[in-house]
């Protein structure tokens, strides 16, 4: 008959040997010899011992090879996680600081670094001068004293004035023949020029200068601007600014600056202009051009509320119409000028005209000689297609304010929507 297992009695032929291995875990010697030594095999790894002693040293470590290997991997895994952990903080720590690196560059950009204003960026860039034998000392001392008496009395020095480009403009246009069929042009303005004290962030205050010096000449403000018979300086514009948000002007524009604007290199736009005229009871509105109206980006409809602004109440059939308007302050994003016309092409284009306070003084002095062959107008001209940021505001002066309707635009200030050009 056939083998049968020492163990069971069941007959497994010659498949004896694989079942007392799978069966019962032992190994016979090979069958049929008789010699039927007792093997043991590691349940592991399959190796067969003849000694019990040994075979559970050999699983014993088996079993600590085990442990060793499942510490290891949790070991692995929380060293993983650390390191995921620390890779997290390294990276919310970078993030943290580009964040602070960025808003110490809007700081920087827009003037609110504590860096300084007006006066010690004037005295920083005069010893710079002098430095690169560009200023004698004799000079930087004799104009640090002209600057100190003029920020003591709050007036602009007026070395960076152009007075006479209006009219300038207007014996220049009645006698050319080209292709001008109209032009309107304000009342008298006066050009200013950012200066060594407000290279870089003043724009805003220099065309508010450029705005004063037209309404100072025209009757109808004289009762509004009694305590402002001079141009102030730009620390003093500053100072006038902080006192109309005291009134309570625009308290969420007041709250960028921190309420403060004296002392600093803060830029200003439409919103801070607006405050400040109005607080001055002199009327004015925001006009919004908040996108583009015409191809390539451009601006026609601003080009024809200017139009309108200029030739309403001036319609005449005369070329040349010096109007009673004030000039027409023009923000876009990072700049601002001063529209002081628009001249009408014989093909229809229409052309503004506007005062840059980025343009140096003797540039401006260039339109002032008679026999001007209008080159120098490159200076002044802006086509629709020149104009195309995606947003322009301007401030639009019309009149004077009540007591009761100054009152009334300070509360409806402190919800200000500007009026939207569709």
């Amino acid at each position: 008959g056939l083998p049968e297992c020492p163990f069971c009695g069941e007959a497994a032929g010659r498949e004896l040997e694989a079942h007392v291995r799978v069966r019962h875990g032992h190994l016979l010697g090979a069958p049929g010899t008789g010699n039927c030594e007792q093997l043991y095999e590691c349940p592991m790894c399959s190796l067969t011992c003849t000694n019990i002693q040994i075979l559970e040293e050999h699983v014993d470590l088996h079993l600590e090879e085990h442990t060793f290997s499942e510490d290891g991997n949790i070991r692995d895994l929380e060293l993983a996680q650390q390191l995921q952990t620390e890779e997290d903080k390294w990276q919310k720590s970078e993030e943290e600081k580009k964040e602070r690196e960025e808003f110490k560059k809007l700081q920087r950009q827009y003037g609110l670094d504590n860096s300084g204003g007006y006066k010690q960026q004037f005295l920083k860039n005069m010893e710079r001068e002098v430095d690169r034998g560009k200023m004698q000392p004799f000079e930087y001392h004799k104009r640090k004293a002209d600057m100190m008496e003029c920020l003591a009395f709050g007036i602009d020095d007026g070395k960076t004035k152009t007075s006479g480009v209006i009219e300038a403009l207007c014996k220049y246009y009645q006698n050319e023949n080209k292709d001008v069929r109209h032009v309107w042009l304000s009342t008298g303005v006066d050009h200013f020029q950012s200066s060594l004290g407000d290279r870089g962030w003043g724009c805003g205050y220099r065309n508010f200068q450029m705005l004063l010096s037209s309404l100072l000449q025209n009757s109808l403000y004289n009762d509004c601007l009694r305590d402002t018979t001079l141009i102030p300086s730009i620390p003093k514009i500053q100072s006038m600014i902080e006192d109309a948000w005291r009134e309570g002007f625009d308290p969420q524009g007041a709250s960028h600056f921190n309420n403060r604007l004296h002392g600093s290199k803060a830029w200003i736009g439409a919103c801070e202009i607006y405050s400040l005229l109005t607080s001055l009871r002199i009327k004015c509105q925001i006009i919004d051009f908040h996108k583009p109206t015409g191809p390539m980006g451009t601006h026609p409809h601003l080009f024809e509320w200017v139009l309108r602004y200029y030739s309403t109440d001036n319609e005449g059939g005369t070329k040349v119409v010096c109007t009673s308007k004030p000039p027409i302050y023009l923000q876009h994003q990072g700049h601002s000028r001063t529209v002081v016309g628009i001249e009408e092409k014989k093909n229809k284009n229409l052309c503004l005209l506007l005062f840059d306070p980025g343009c140096p003084s003797q540039e401006m002095q260039k339109l002032l000689k008679q026999n001007s062959d209008g080159t120098s107008l490159r200076l002044l001209r802006k086509f629709v297609g020149s104009l195309k940021e995606k947003q322009y505001q301007i401030v639009a002066v019309d009149g004077v304010l009540s007591l009761e309707e100054k009152a009334a635009r300070c509360h409806a200030s402190q919800v200000l929507t500007s009026e939207k050009i569709p």
